[in-house]
């Protein structure tokens, strides 16, 4: 089935910080991307903690990560999506996000979905 159109605009996600993150990862904004994050933010890739620094160079900067946000739960901290890069091609993934009170993303969880 083609979900062609049934995908959230990225502006209508319901969270700030998470549509600010799904908006840098889409324009390739690393320092945008960074402001975002918490001091010692950290992070997961299919139940396993990752270098942050490492991932995000790997799996979105260095190979054109792109995020189409299908669905949203948690007021908006829950994120079902299809993402590619050009190391993987397109999966349907998760993503979950915990935010601070200051509105930045302390930790995100992400996995084939």
């Amino acid at each position: 089935m083609s979900l062609t159109g049934m995908t959230i605009q990225t502006s209508k996600l319901s969270d700030p910080a998470v549509r600010a993150f799904v908006t840098a990862v889409n324009a390739h904004d690393r320092e945008g991307f960074l402001s975002i994050l918490a001091p010692g933010a950290t992070m997961a890739d299919d139940g396993t903690d990752r270098d942050l620094a490492d991932w995000i160079e790997r799996e979105i900067f260095a190979s054109n990560g792109h995020m189409e946000v299908d669905n949203e739960s948690n007021r908006g901290r829950d994120l079902l999506t299809h993402y590619r890069n050009d190391t993987w091609g397109e999966m349907r993934t998760r993503w979950h996000f915990e935010v601070e009170d200051d509105g930045r993303i302390s930790r995100f969880e992400t996995g084939q979905a």
